[in-house]
């Protein structure tokens, strides 16, 4: 009996370690102090012009979609989506990301695919300034189906203390200011799925002309980085503004709401934006009622800035915000005589009434 014959092939794992190093070297700057394969990551970050640095990391997964690109075939995008979705929570504080370490699982290792998956993680870091700097790449037999991986990534950024932003400074009349999504980006995939595959039978190859790509195509756009247009904003804006919110798992509400002060609500208004058809599509498939997707998706809306009335004009003119369809989509009131969404939980009422959606709650 060998490792190999037991399901683990120390080869394949040796291969796919010099795939990665060669793609991950490419986001090395001069703050990269070791090589991919070394026992702990080495990084000296710059921190010229910070007086108090604070290091703010996240981590975080694609989720099911991972099931999408195993179906497809194309593993490289959900690599560029586990970054981007890592890089949108954590500049929510202000901060600049700095490095980004992965953690690849599977039952049989393909250290081609695994190539792919990392080619696209270094594509998405390159474009935002990230080192890709270490990770873990687990050969797990009999954990995993055939075919099956897993996939997560661990980000760290820094900001000044005096420079964080964490929504405590917003007050009623300040703006919300959209950014539009181009598709699910990393949530609610578990819900399509079993509407689109398991209910309407259809498959990822599947032409839709309301699409204009098949049905794999549109599931499987990649998650948006907004790291550009907001570093625009916290050099133009500074304290000004107020808070951010990436809208991941939980929709508008879920998100936005853990940013809005007690004693206030965000007053949202669909009609301010157009969402991309896939929504719709999963929707009338799956007969799903409208508070429902607004549970589970984005809807459209990939991040929210809240910035003051006098301000707001001041963020739809910053590059890039016209790229990713900058547009008002509500505001900031008193919580004073708004009504609670009586379906909500009580235990979730307190931060669920925080955000009313208009025509959803009311």
């Amino acid at each position: 009996m060998t490792y190999s014959l037991a399901g683990v092939d120390i080869k394949a794992g040796e291969r796919a370690v010099d795939l990665i190093r060669e793609h991950a070297r490419s986001t090395f700057g001069p703050e990269t102090l070791s090589e991919i394969g070394s026992f702990g990551a080495l990084f000296a970050p710059d921190l010229t012009g910070i007086s108090e640095p604070v290091l703010v990391s996240s981590a975080d997964g694609v989720g099911t979609k991972l099931k999408l690109a195993s179906m497809t075939g194309v593993h490289d995008t959900v690599g560029a989506d586990l970054v981007n979705h890592c890089i949108d929570d954590i500049i929510t504080t202000g901060a600049r990301p700095l490095f980004m370490l992965d953690y690849i699982s599977t039952g049989a290792l393909s250290p081609e695919i695994v190539g792919e998956i990392v080619k696209g993680m270094v594509g998405a870091c390159r474009e935002s300034g990230v080192s890709l700097i270490g990770g873990e790449t687990a050969e797990m037999p009999g954990f995993y189906s055939p075919g099956d991986y897993d996939l997560a990534g661990f980000i760290v950024g820094v900001v000044d203390r005096t420079n964080i932003v964490t929504g405590e400074n917003i007050q009623p009349g300040d703006k919300l200011i959209g950014l539009k999504s181009n598709g699910l980006h990393t949530n609610g995939y578990t819900l399509a799925r079993r509407v689109l595959f398991d209910h309407a039978k259809l498959e990822p190859s599947t032409n839709v002309d309301e699409l204009g790509c098949n049905v794999g195509e549109a599931l499987m756009r990649v998650h948006i980085s907004y790291a550009g247009v907001v570093k625009a904003a916290v050099n133009v804006l500074g304290k000004d503004l107020k808070g951010m919110a990436h809208i991941t798992g939980g929709g508008i509400r879920g998100n936005l709401s853990r940013i809005i002060p007690d004693g206030m609500v965000a007053h949202v208004n669909p009609s301010a934006w157009t969402a991309p058809p896939i929504f719709s599509f999963i929707q009338n498939k799956g007969d799903i009622a409208e508070a429902e997707m607004y549970r589970a998706f984005n809807m459209g809306i990939g991040y929210i800035i809240v910035v003051s009335e006098e301000k707001a004009t001041d963020i739809l003119k910053l590059e890039g915000a016209r790229e990713h369809g900058a547009t008002i989509i509500g505001e900031v009131r008193n919580l004073a005589g708004t009504k609670s969404v009586d379906s909500a939980p009580q235990n979730a009422k307190a931060s669920v009434s925080k955000v009313s959606i208009l025509n959803i709650d009311n």
